[in-house]
């Protein structure tokens, strides 16, 4: 198996120095951004679509470090009500695919994508739990009008080029879950889309991300290091939590997820967090997670991907890669 973590919490840094910092950890993996919400600061993406040279320089990169370039990242909405997110989005999936077959780089992350409820929605609506037949038209119109007809044509277009794009089971998608999971492939009889494995967002739906491994088997082809915690709080106002607040665009420490939308301000007593591998569940917990990813693929890709407020950006990435590597060692047998 490689370890590694995804760059994005290390933007403000030079990519030689990120793969620096990587390395330095113990890691041998690196999970690249290429588009959707955020920017791709280390990924050169037009240089790249355009130069063989410039390929293998960047490559080399990595090369030098002892990183392994194992996945690029267009996290997004491909699917947004809002032509101008999905429009963006949607590109940057197929763009990424295409960049990852000249890389030689045989995984791509996204997530899902979430539509409106009918042809003329504005916004995007999360369809679960639909106890009422009016949210059962909105789901079958979210997958069979506009979910379907996406991710065929990605599927066709990552069989082109042999390159596994693997959706992260996020809530506020059409796939959140194993069985979401499992609709979207055998609808669209997938060779090429397949799962990526972050226990973070399971967790605080009640999921056990080992035995969605197991209900998943093959099918999860990249994974993800991320911890959640449930607070306290959970057991007064449970999981879904809609207490978040608007931070306008361009106010300080607005991140925009594109077009005039932007990253919600987090409640305060939270019912659940997400924090660094290790801050949430212990390591016998992460060795059992790695043990169900190794008997899928022993050659699995696990990314930690940080957003612990709570702990700085190096503070974080150490925290998460010590029990990962302690995990690791666990599940071969040698002393942490």
């Amino acid at each position: 198996m490689k370890f590694g973590a995804y760059t994005a919490v290390l933007h403000d840094r030079p990519i030689a120095e990120a793969l620096g910092l990587l390395r330095g950890l113990g890691l041998d993996s690196a999970e690249v951004n290429s588009g959707g919400f955020l920017p791709a600061p280390h990924l050169p993406i037009a240089t790249l679509r355009t130069s063989a040279d410039a390929r293998s320089e960047y490559l080399g990169l990595f090369a030098e470090h002892g990183i392994t370039l194992t996945a690029l990242n267009c996290n997004g909405n491909p699917l947004h009500a809002d032509q101008e997110v999905r429009d963006k989005h949607a590109s940057d999936v197929r763009d990424a695919i295409e960049l990852a077959a000249l890389l030689g780089v045989r995984r791509v992350v996204t997530m899902s994508g979430l539509p409106g409820t009918d042809p003329g929605a504005a916004l995007p609506a999360w369809t679960v739990l639909p106890w009422d037949s009016a949210y059962l038209d909105a789901r079958d119109y979210q997958w069979n009008s506009v979910a379907l007809p996406y991710w065929r044509d990605i599927q066709a277009r990552a069989a082109a080029a042999d390159v596994h794009v693997c959706i992260e089971m996020h809530p506020h998608n059409i796939v959140y879950n194993p069985a979401t999971m499992l609709r979207l492939a055998e609808s669209i009889n997938a060779t090429h889309v397949a799962a990526e494995m972050d226990p973070s967002h399971l967790f605080w739906q009640g999921i056990d991300p080992v035995a969605a491994i197991g209900a998943l088997g093959d099918l999860v082809r990249n994974a993800a290091a991320k911890d959640t915690r449930i607070n306290p709080a959970a057991l007064v106002n449970g999981v879904l939590d809609d207490r978040h607040s608007r931070i306008a665009a361009g106010s300080p420490g607005a991140v925009s997820l594109g077009g005039r939308y932007t990253l919600s301000a987090w409640p305060e007593n939270s019912s659940w967090d997400f924090v660094a591998v290790g801050r949430g569940h212990d390591t016998a917990f992460w060795t059992r997670f790695l043990a169900a990813l190794h008997a899928v693929d022993p050659d699995m890709a696990v990314n930690i991907e940080h957003e612990d407020a709570e702990l700085g950006q190096i503070e974080g990435l150490e925290f998460a890669a010590r029990t990962l590597l302690d995990a690791s060692r666990a599940l071969e047998g040698a002393p942490a």
